[in-house]
């Protein structure tokens, strides 16, 4: 196998795989269903986006943005040969420079006039009639028109919406629709506040955990805040520094009364690496409280609605 120079190796990383493929193999590029992102006709699961260039190939867990990487990993070309390859295509080629895309200003979904989609979901989740309540009445939790999605808003210091996560209450296929409304500010999460005072805030990976968790302990007294999910390494992969989560960060900011921070995250991995990096960033600041759920793999979503279950078990044995 023949060497390769240095000056030839940075010259081939120059050109990025959607430009390789869009010159040179067009007819292996397909349009997705997603926004600017194409697909490979040989490779369903692999995904390339045509504005950042980042390219996943989810069945390898592979991915990349240089079409140097691409023939590697994904065409199985060894690297001199790649390198040759690119660096003699002129890697110095200039897409045409798309328009700047303006972010979406942030606006919340249109409430629906009824309530009765939202209640039979989330109730049927284990969430008691009491914390769904209380949440519609704060106006944090709504379902949205036309398309019937439970929304969860996180608001700021004035009580004005900055964030809302959607989650639809009719699965399809067992698949549920999950995403960030448009323009949300992830600093301002969803968080359940407490009527009377504390200096207590649990955090919790999603939002339907802390209304789950509201559910299950039955009582308001302390702040209960969703993170907004967290990225987690893969178990076994490198274990990776968790930056701050920017909720908590900015929740804490506000409120200079805190003491104590109850770490209510999966009991999975991901959720015991994020416990452990929360408590690490904020130990001697704070009280740290552990209060992962006690089922192996569940999160607090699961123990409300194993609740919900047994006590429909009893009062079917009752009978």
């Amino acid at each position: 196998m023949s060497w390769v120079t240095e000056e030839e190796i940075q010259a081939a990383r120059e050109m990025t795989a959607i430009e390789y493929l869009r010159r040179y193999e067009p007819n292996r590029l397909k349009k997705s269903s997603a926004r600017n992102e194409w697909e490979l006709v040989d490779h369903d699961s692999f995904k390339i986006n045509e504005i950042t260039s980042k390219w996943h190939w989810k069945s390898r867990d592979i991915g990349g943005i240089s079409a140097l990487n691409f023939l590697t990993k994904v065409d199985g070309m060894n690297f001199p040969e790649a390198v040759r390859l690119l660096a003699n295509e002129n890697p110095s080629y200039i897409p045409p420079e798309l328009p700047k895309q303006e972010p979406k200003p942030f606006v919340l979904p249109e409430k629906n006039g009824s309530i009765h989609g939202i209640r039979r979901y989330l109730c049927g989740r284990g969430i008691s009639e009491n914390a769904l309540r209380y949440c519609l009445q704060l106006g944090i939790v709504y379902e949205s028109s036309p398309y019937h999605n439970a929304v969860f808003v996180g608001t700021d210091e004035n009580g004005t919406g900055r964030y809302a996560f959607l989650r639809g209450i009719y699965d399809r296929e067992g698949k549920s629709f999950k995403m960030e409304q448009a323009g949300s500010e992830k600093k301002y999460g969803f968080c359940i506040p407490p009527t009377k005072e504390t200096h207590r805030v649990a955090v919790y990976e999603a939002c339907i955990d802390a209304l789950a968790h509201l559910s299950l302990e039955g009582r308001a007294d302390k702040y209960r805040l969703s993170l907004g999910g967290i990225s987690a390494p893969k178990e076994g992969e490198h274990r990776r520094e968790m930056k701050k989560p920017q909720a908590l960060e900015h929740f804490l900011s506000i409120h200079p009364e805190i003491q104590e921070i109850e770490i209510c995250t999966d009991n999975d991995f991901a959720g015991r690496w994020a416990c452990e990096h929360i408590k690490r960033n904020y130990e001697g600041g704070y009280h740290i409280i552990e209060n992962l759920p006690q089922i192996e793999g569940a999160d607090y979503a699961d123990l409300a609605k194993m609740k919900k279950e047994e006590k429909r078990k009893l009062k079917e044995k009752g009978r």
